[in-house]
């Protein structure tokens, strides 16, 4: 049977279910047309990723200027906004599906990955000189091993996503490079779970156990509230996975 649009229902039907979130309805987490490409920060369960990832940097930043300011409080200022910035770049992509809201979200998604990518290369140079006199071990914790990862996945995610993006002929063209795409997409989900992980497990270093007492548990529950808002709006559909008519939202 045809709709009013002459469209078989069944088409649009399959075509909804792709659009779907992995939790909830595809209005839910999808930027409908005509609607501001802003409010993709706030749609669905968006305000839960919002509520955690600015209570971990309320959390990081109070900590930080209500003690003595010294040359290694920016590492943590800095790293924690650039992952603020990596959240917002997810939760403006996430919502998009036609070409044109596609290609604006790219854009700002690019942007917003690019401010990011200089605050932490910047946290990351302040910990360098930090660690440049006699007595500063590297990699004594487990926020340093962690962090050197999330480092090095978000400088290859961030030249990825831009040479994919500017340059599809390193790919072997624009469909070749569409098709790297799913894994950009999925190992941005990875990194973004290591940069919470490293930041949870900075509240056990030294610097925050002597001198920030900062608490293990408000920053993990921060953590938890991003990964709630930020997960369910993931649709299957951009990895290639389609749900099965009887499938649960939640399978």
């Amino acid at each position: 049977m045809a709709s009013a649009t002459g469209i078989p229902e069944n088409a649009i039907n399959e075509r909804e279910g792709e659009d779907e979130p992995l939790l909830g309805h595809r209005g839910d987490a999808s930027q409908m047309e005509g609607q501001n490409i802003v409010l993709n920060l706030w749609i669905g369960t968006a305000p839960l990723a919002q509520a955690g990832i600015w209570i971990l940097a309320a959390i990081v930043w109070g900590s930080i200027f209500t003690h003595q300011l010294i040359f290694f409080s920016s590492h943590p200022l800095l790293n924690s906004a650039g992952l603020l910035l990596v959240t917002q770049s997810q939760l403006i992509l996430q919502p998009t599906h036609t070409p044109r809201q596609k290609r604006m979200g790219t854009i700002i998604h690019s942007t917003l990955n690019l401010l990011a990518t200089l605050s932490l290369t910047a946290g990351f140079i302040v910990i360098e000189i930090n660690k440049r006199p006699p007595g500063h071990d590297h990699f004594v914790s487990p926020h340093a091993f962690l962090g050197l990862i999330f480092y090095i996945l978000i400088y290859l995610q961030a030249i990825v996503g831009f040479t994919m993006y500017l340059v599809p002929q390193l790919y072997g063209g624009i469909e070749k490079a569409k098709s790297v795409w799913k894994y950009h997409r999925l190992s941005g989900y990875v990194v973004s779970l290591i940069g919470l992980a490293t930041v949870c497990a900075a509240t056990w270093t030294d610097y925050s156990l002597g001198f920030l007492y900062i608490q293990h548990w408000a920053v993990i529950v921060a953590s938890v509230l991003v990964i709630m808002g930020v997960w369910p709006r993931i649709r299957l559909a951009k990895f290639g996975i389609k749900k099965d008519e009887g499938e649960t939202l939640a399978g």
